[in-house]
């Protein structure tokens, strides 16, 4: 039998990047001073427009000074991803 991962929750992870964004108190255009990507991207990204890739997410962690497993952690919000034994 197959077993599935379960959907990553790309909602928590948009929901990560403005928390980040607005923790710092940067603006759109800061933020994308600081990590070399468009505007137009992170609002996307914000919005859900996009999910971006990981170039994307490695830029946003060393922009935020936190390693990239701390945004992408985020993902697996609302399920034990495999291997682990849960809370």
């Amino acid at each position: 039998m197959t077993i599935f991962p379960p959907d990553p929750n790309l909602t928590a992870l948009r929901v990560q990047l403005a928390h980040l964004r607005s923790e710092h108190g940067w603006t759109y255009d800061e933020l994308a001073d600081r990590s070399g990507l468009a505007r137009r991207t992170l609002i996307d990204l914000e919005h859900g427009r996009t999910t971006g890739n990981i170039s994307t997410w490695h830029a946003l962690a060393h922009a935020f000074g936190v390693p990239i497993e701390h945004l992408l952690a985020t993902l697996c919000d609302g399920h034990t991803p495999s291997g682990s034994t849960g809370p």
